[in-house]
């Protein structure tokens, strides 16, 4: 209910805003204005990273040797049993020595336990916890029935499809030391970016937060956790009660309230963890309706916490604050759009009124694009023909996946019932359908195995009746 009132207050206050003052002022430039801070914030964190950049590599990182905390690498699996023993065995062989790993069934129904038992009776540094029929649903649940077994100084997560190098740990370690920080998180990359325009898109998507992420991480702002390959201090976890059960994304959840409790979160670019890009429409959606929610919920739940907290830092403060007008945006824009073109087809206002509106549109369209752009080439290398179509492919995917979302979510807060709906992500699509390719061509090459040998009976036969 408070997230509804709360809502309810902004989109009614916004709305209210822009139609009165319409009659008043110009407020396309409320927008524009808008615009220009997200532009100018943009650009200072764009700053920001190449004089820290320039500053390690004049002055370097000293990395203390000493510093290696027992970890406790905690993998949720739910039906996941196409993948969880690839990604257990790739983690097993990182060169960290100090860690152990906890895979998590839970309430799977396919032969998710079994084969996780099989893996700790493999395996010395695994311990398996298979968890009831019965028990709290939710990865927050599960990471918090690991953490009471758990014997690391800190954790880490990953998901049940995770692949990493062999030195992963031994980057992400380095970020945990000062005892601000309580949280570090790694870059996340699409492994099958090549196999469809959807793959490629989330690749880039993520691109793009590695981007963001690195120009937080700059200006010490609020860097957000990922849920995937994220390092986390025991002594954190334990100061802000461990993970929240009734939120649908445990990650951002979590992060909020790091901050809010005064921890620093980093993020570590060198580190990448791999993990499998959706490849179809519905899931994607579903996945990201998630996430969005979640992130929209996770605002307006701790909003006065941000706003007023004692421990908060106020650069991590400010940062959050300027992230949000991201939501706000789109809801500013339709509202923008609709008063203007009733108030045009009522004659109220010149025709010139709403293309103004549409102009600022393209505004924000073409700064999407040119942040996507210099993602692709900071980050991936990309030449930059290739970088300019990825970067228009990728802002048209982000306008029709996330514009419509969160419209939506607000609609669904608004006026819906909250759930705790999670849209599971499926996992090894990739490796069915990869499975399923390779016995189509072993079931062809048989029919031509037993074809070739078929017509070679025959033209023995022939050359046998020739003879004769």
């Amino acid at each position: 209910m408070k997230e509804r009132i709360l809502l309810f207050t902004i989109v009614f206050g916004l709305g209210v805003f822009i139609y009165i003052f319409q009659s008043y002022f110009n407020t396309v430039w409320g927008l524009a204005l808008l615009c220009t801070f997200m532009f100018i914030y943009a650009l200072f964190m764009n700053l920001s990273y190449k004089l820290q950049k320039r500053k390690l590599q004049k002055y370097p990182q000293i990395i203390n040797e000493n510093y290696k905390p027992f970890v406790s690498v905690m993998i949720p699996a739910h039906n996941e049993e196409t993948v969880i023993s690839n990604t257990v065995r790739n983690i097993l062989d990182m060169d960290y020595e100090n860690f152990e790993i906890i895979v998590i069934d839970d309430r799977s129904t396919d032969n998710t336990a079994s084969v996780i038992k099989d893996l700790e009776q493999k395996y010395a540094k695994v311990t398996a916890l298979i968890r009831p029929s019965d028990a709290f649903p939710g990865k927050s649940a599960v990471l918090n029935d690991a953490f009471k077994i758990a014997k690391g100084e800190a954790v880490l997560v990953f998901d049940a499809d995770a692949t990493v190098e062999p030195n992963f740990l031994s980057k992400l370690i380095p970020y945990l030391e000062p005892k601000d920080v309580g949280a570090v998180q790694a870059r996340k990359v699409i492994r099958n970016r090549n196999q469809n325009l959807l793959t490629r898109c989330q690749n880039n998507e993520y691109t793009m937060d590695t981007h963001f992420q690195a120009g937080r991480d700059s200006v010490k702002g609020a860097v957000e956790l990922r849920g995937n390959g994220e390092l986390i201090k025991r002594q954190a976890v334990e100061d802000i009660g461990g993970w929240n059960n009734y939120t649908i994304v445990d990650d951002l959840d979590m992060s909020t309230r790091l901050h809010i409790k005064g921890w620093d979160v980093r993020f570590c670019p060198d580190a990448v963890v791999y993990e499998e890009g959706i490849i179809y429409l519905r899931p994607l959606y579903r996945q990201r309706r998630r996430w969005l929610e979640g992130t929209i919920r996770r605002y307006l739940e701790y909003a006065g916490d941000v706003l007023f907290s004692k421990d908060m830092s106020l650069r991590a403060s400010l940062d959050m604050t300027a992230y949000i007008s991201q939501f706000i945006m789109p809801g500013w824009f339709l509202m923008e759009i609709l008063i203007r073109g009733f108030k045009v087809l009522a004659k109220q206002a010149p025709p010139h009124m709403l293309y103004s509106s549409i102009f600022i549109g393209c505004v924000i369209g073409f700064g999407f694009f040119f942040g996507a752009r210099y993602a692709l080439r900071r980050y991936d290398y990309m030449p930059r023909l290739d970088a300019t179509f990825e970067a228009l492919e990728t802002s048209i995917y982000l306008f029709i996946i996330w514009f419509p979302l969160v419209l939506y979510i607000c609609f669904k807060i608004l006026f819906m019932k909250k759930d705790m709906n999670w849209g599971k992500t499926a996992h090894g699509l990739v490796m069915e359908e990869e499975a399923s390719i390779k016995a189509f061509i072993k079931k062809e090459l048989q029919k031509t195995k037993e074809y070739t040998k078929e017509y070679t009976e025959k033209l023995k036969q022939i050359l046998a009746e020739k003879t004769d």
